[in-house]
């Protein structure tokens, strides 16, 4: 009896095994075959006892990789066609496949790698394991940003293009497969090594990098990765109105950090050099007499440069009242007159002067 009962268990699960193999396939499963041929509009997979599989023309180019035999896995588009043939899809599948590697990779926090294919203002755009997704001009590296003008829209794109084929280690920022949205990030892929060389630097300590972008409020450094900022009033001793006068883009340069935040380095290249301010007012004293050249006119008083690196200030209060005391009507612009020396603050390094 239980020989029977044995027997008959084992040829349930037998007729089952083979209804499962029998059975038609349903719209929306995966299924597996063989390749049987690869035609110019379409390929034909041996499904076996379910018949034969059509991977329609529109899909071929996605297939070019398979040869006749391979094992694949498909999409069933349509169960049953006119000639009784499956309709499948490769695409569809392989983007199913692709979204659980997808959820393995961002599981494991692991770097992957991506080669960009095209960009646009807002970032570059990139395939992984078959789905499309998007690095975000937010997430490049310090290396990689494209600083530049805000304005300056095509030279962003320029820049971008320029990463175009270039292939890029990043990390899975956000994945969501309904919305079908992938966002990529490469900060994120080094920043267990950025982390490490922050921790490297120190105040005070000087570095070399390279200049990746050049605004209008100073210069962006690389710094081995890390991203370090020149502001413009650390570029040089001297006034500077536009830092792409001292720097361009791909310059190599050496400078002071001195300041570090979590995400960025403050960096000098003017505290690399001796200041010449203090050199050229070591023996001025108050009382004395220059001579110097109006540079600027404001409601407050006039500038008046002294020497090479020294601007001193004639305040209003020191040119009378009334009428007589408005810079504009006082001074002009470029020319050159004889001043007395009010005070000299070498701490605070400003110097006062009157009209002599």
């Amino acid at each position: 009896m239980a020989n029977t009962t044995k027997a008959k268990l084992t040829m349930d699960e037998l007729l089952a095994g083979a209804e499962e193999g029998t059975r038609r396939a349903v719209t929306g499963e995966t299924v597996t075959g063989k390749v049987l041929s690869m035609r110019k509009h379409e390929i034909l997979i041996d499904l076996g006892a379910r018949g034969v599989g059509v991977v329609p023309r529109r899909e071929v180019s996605f297939a070019r990789n398979l040869n006749i035999g391979d094992e694949v896995s498909a999409s069933v588009i349509e169960s049953e066609m006119a000639d009784g043939s499956v309709l499948l899809s490769l695409r569809k599948a392989a983007k199913e496949k692709g979204w659980d590697e997808i959820q393995a990779r961002i599981d494991g926090s692991e770097v992957i790698e991506i080669t960009p294919f095209d960009a646009n203002r807002g970032g570059l755009l990139a395939e992984y394991e078959g789905i499309r997704g998007f690095l975000p001009v937010s997430q490049l590296s310090a290396e990689h940003y494209p600083r530049v003008g805000s304005a300056d829209k095509d030279e962003i794109l320029q820049r971008l293009n320029a990463l175009v084929g270039q292939p890029m280690k990043v990390r899975i920022l956000d994945a969501n497969r309904k919305d079908n949205k992938l966002i990529f990030s490469e900060k994120e892929a080094i920043k267990d090594g950025l982390a490490e060389r922050f921790a490297e630097l120190h105040v005070g300590d000087t570095v070399k990098g390279v200049v990746t972008g050049v605004v209008d409020f100073g210069a962006f450094v690389n710094v081995d990765g890390v991203e370090g900022l020149i502001h413009i009033s650390e570029i040089s001793w001297e006034r500077v109105n536009n830092p792409s006068d001292y720097v361009k883009v791909g310059d190599q340069v050496e400078a002071k950090i001195i300041t570090i935040d979590k995400e960025r380095l403050s960096l000098s290249m003017k505290q690399l050099t001796e200041d010449p301010w203090l050199s050229e007012v070591e023996n001025l004293k108050r009382g004395d007499e220059v001579e110097g050249t109006i540079t600027r006119i404001t409601p407050f008083g006039a500038f008046v440069q002294i020497s090479p690196a020294v601007e001193a200030l004639v305040h209003v209060s020191e040119l009378g009242t009334g009428n007589d005391a408005d810079p504009e009507k006082v001074f002009t612009l470029n020319e050159r007159k004889n001043f007395r020396v009010l005070d000299v603050d070498k701490e605070g390094r400003k110097i006062s002067l009157t009209v002599a």
